[in-house]
């Protein structure tokens, strides 16, 4: 088995939403390169058949290619884009969602010494590594099970199982190993996430969400800023910008009260941010999205 069966499969079972018959997996399939994209990462395994994606979290710029894959252990604010792709060649790769109660049973089922000694240091939210040949071996499996209905709901969960089993054990496999252990660092900063992304309109306290997150304001600030290459405050100015941009998608014309929706009490301070993250004040970047959605319709 080989990355060109690999990518043979990708290929043929690629669909324009991305789904497929197997809970938690997603195949994409990119025509064309495109201007940097502002998105949340998932909490998820990709692995890339054909192309290079780049990826931005932070100051941090990850990029990965055929035959490796990225591990993002939290839902983060990225900015990414293909940077190859083309009709002729297509971008082609897999994501697997990871679930913690899978994580967990792995964990649990795994003998003495069969995992690495966890490490002191906190470990970033993304990583990325070359994909070994069993990985690899197994995705193929997997994608081979779309053909076959009758044995994909039973093996499917197995295929699953042993390819997080790879990452787990792989070199990047302390990052995954914190999604399934129910007091790690990385539980603690997850906590702070999703409390920052349900109310990322209001103003906080660091030390009000460090208090939730059961953490000193030192620890919290040092763990926070290593999983997610930001602090807690540009954190929540990411969440504000990219949830105006999907705003501003259908109300182009309603830029100061769309800044006001999302946490800005000043037009000229949503703007200048707005400009500085997505490269467009909010009126000419909301005309470029009309235009683009445009071009897409039937």
């Amino acid at each position: 088995m080989s990355l060109d069966e690999f990518r043979s499969l990708v290929l043929r079972h690629a669909r324009p939403d991305w789904t497929t018959p197997v809970e938690g997996l997603h195949i994409s399939r990119v025509d064309r390169p495109a201007p940097p994209d502002a998105s949340m990462s998932g909490t998820v395994l990709a692995l890339i058949a054909q192309g290079t994606k780049r990826l931005a979290l932070g100051d941090r710029v990850y990029e990965y290619r055929s035959g490796q894959y990225l591990v993002a252990s939290l839902d983060l604010p990225v900015t990414g884009h293909f940077v190859d792709a083309s009709p002729e060649r297509p971008a082609l790769g897999i994501g697997l969602t990871l679930q913690p109660e899978t994580i967990s049973e792995l964990l649990l089922r795994a003998g003495p010494g069969d995992l690495p000694r966890p490490g002191a240091a906190t470990l970033p939210g993304i990583a990325v590594s070359d994909a070994p040949a069993e990985m690899i071996d197994a995705a193929v499996r997997l994608l081979r099970l779309l053909d076959q209905p009758r044995d994909r709901t039973v093996l499917a969960p197995l295929v699953i199982r042993e390819i997080l089993w790879r990452v787990i054990t792989g070199p990047q496999g302390g990052i995954v190993r914190q999604l399934g252990l129910a007091d790690s660092s990385l539980t603690h900063i997850a906590r702070a996430v999703r409390w920052i992304r349900d109310n990322y309109r209001q103003p906080f306290r660091v030390e009000d969400v460090a208090q939730l997150s059961g953490m000193s304001v030192s620890a919290f600030y040092r763990n926070f800023q290593a999983v997610t290459a930001m602090s807690p405050i540009q954190f929540q100015k990411q969440i504000r910008l990219q949830e105006a941009r999907l705003l501003l998608a259908t109300h182009p014309s309603d830029i100061a009260r769309v800044g006001h929706r999302v946490g800005y009490d000043s037009p000229s301070q949503f703007s200048r941010e707005y400009r500085r993250q997505f490269g467009a004040p909010p009126s000419q970047d909301a005309a470029r999205l009309r235009d683009t959605a445009a071009l897409t319709l039937p």
